[in-house]
């Protein structure tokens, strides 16, 4: 997978250089589909993996959902404030020469031949909750039904045999709509320095959580970052929590996590630790806030942030699912504008697999907690 992805990215960006229109929109065109039949499978999927997740863990299941919701929330929230706080301290330095008055939001150019419908019949809040209350309740029944786990086997075939596959093919269309309607290199140019920013950031979140996770779980944290690599470069193309999740669930139990803990804590964890996203969606708005003038109080950005992270657990895990679930705060916190939110959107596309590649790779350091408090509890 980690090689076929590899490979995918890289004809991406070289097909687009000489591929006819109508070539880039056949493969715009099964990526609509694919992409809509994971926004209709996510739900699935979720009460799939976590409803059963949660029975197999027995009674004490509650508490340790109430765990990993806990520890997720206060990932999320710790990074966005220290990206806030960040961005306050070198922002005025880095961009105090920048304006974007003459910036605007990069409009896309090619559309797929046509699309299909698939529209998901739960929101994927309401199938978290959904997966959370029958969970619970299989744990307290003495002898629950298998449909759950029935319903967890269908899952487990859909992904290894339709989504895995389709993967590769999902990357390269994705890498050849980005070079084609070049979108990336005018985006990252208006924004190098925010970007290098956020980068920096990407790397040091990322070794913080798992450097936080080896203490606590008492393994090698550069060994185990390293074991989710190939979950990160899979996440860099899909640009998706949710389709990344067989890779990460493999990522997860490789580098020691327990299978029942994996199955429970990385569907729930790409759900609701979206702390690279925060991390993104906070440094960008700060540098438009900053380069356009506009006067917000640092209390009202601690409370954009307090609230980002709770919007988070309704952003569906495809891509570009944050910054959507995110407008809204942007416009009624911070006070957006159309074009300013635009600006946003456009930039967050760009670079949105960074994000959701850190996502999804700090819930690999959330599992290793989690796992390590389940083993001194049963012990």
């Amino acid at each position: 997978m980690l090689v076929r992805v590899l490979v995918a990215i890289v004809l991406g960006i070289l097909c687009s250089l000489f591929f006819p229109v109508w070539a880039v929109r056949v493969f715009l065109t099964f990526n609509s589909i694919f992409g809509n039949f994971l926004g209709m499978f996510i739900p699935v999927l979720i009460i799939g993996l976590v409803a059963p997740g949660i029975a197999d863990l027995g009674k004490g299941a509650g508490r340790l959902l109430l765990i990993t919701v806990a520890l997720a929330y206060a990932s999320t929230v710790l990074v966005g404030m220290g990206t806030l706080f960040t961005c306050r301290w070198t922002f005025p330095s880095l961009l105090g020469g920048a304006s974007l008055a003459s910036a605007s939001a990069i409009s896309n150019t090619l559309t797929p031949f046509f699309t299909v419908g698939m529209p998901p019949f739960l929101s994927v809040t309401t199938a978290l909750v959904l997966a959370f209350v029958i969970g619970l309740a299989m744990t307290a029944i003495e002898n629950p039904t298998r449909l759950m786990f029935n319903i967890r086997e269908l899952v487990y075939l859909v992904i290894t045999k339709v989504i895995v596959p389709c993967l590769p093919l999902f990357v390269f269309g994705i890498f050849l709509q980005i070079g084609a309607e070049g979108k990336v290199a005018p985006v990252l140019g208006l924004f190098s320095k925010v970007v290098l920013v956020i980068l920096v950031l990407h790397v040091a979140v990322l070794v913080l959580q798992f450097c936080i996770a080896g203490a606590v779980a008492g393994v090698n944290p550069f060994k185990a970052l390293k074991g989710m690599l190939p979950a990160y470069v899979t996440a860099l193309g899909t640009q998706s929590s949710a389709a990344t999740i067989p890779v990460t669930l493999r990522c997860a139990k490789g580098i020691g996590v327990d299978g029942t803990i994996a199955d429970f804590t990385v569907p729930l964890c790409a759900t609701i630790h979206l702390s690279c996203s925060v991390l993104k969606i906070t440094a960008c708005a700060f540098a438009i806030v900053f380069t356009t003038g506009m006067s917000v109080s640092l209390e009202t950005l601690v409370g954009f942030v307090f609230l980002l992270s709770i919007t988070m657990v309704a952003a569906p895990g495809v891509p570009g699912g944050a910054i959507m679930a995110a407008l809204g705060l942007l416009a009624d916190c911070l006070g957006f504008t159309p074009d300013q939110q635009g600006l946003m959107v456009a930039l967050y596309i760009a670079l949105d697999s960074f994000g959701t590649a850190g996502n999804v790779t700090g819930d690999g350091a959330i599992s290793l907690i989690v796992d390590k408090i389940w083993r001194k509890r049963k012990e």
